[in-house]
């Protein structure tokens, strides 16, 4: 087989594969709960010191 063409076949081979990798994490990530407790929160000058 032509070299270029065994790259060009490898190229889309790998474009594939990733694709599907991207669409698994995709549907796998949905869902869940936000963290209920953390983030930002007011402090006191008692707090700095």
């Amino acid at each position: 087989m032509i070299p270029a063409v065994r790259l060009v076949r490898r190229t889309v081979m790998a474009l594939g594969v990733t694709a599907v990798i991207a669409v698994i994490v995709r549907l796998r990530g949905t869902g869940g709960t936000p963290p209920q407790r953390g983030g930002w929160r007011e402090i006191s000058t008692d707090d700095l010191g």
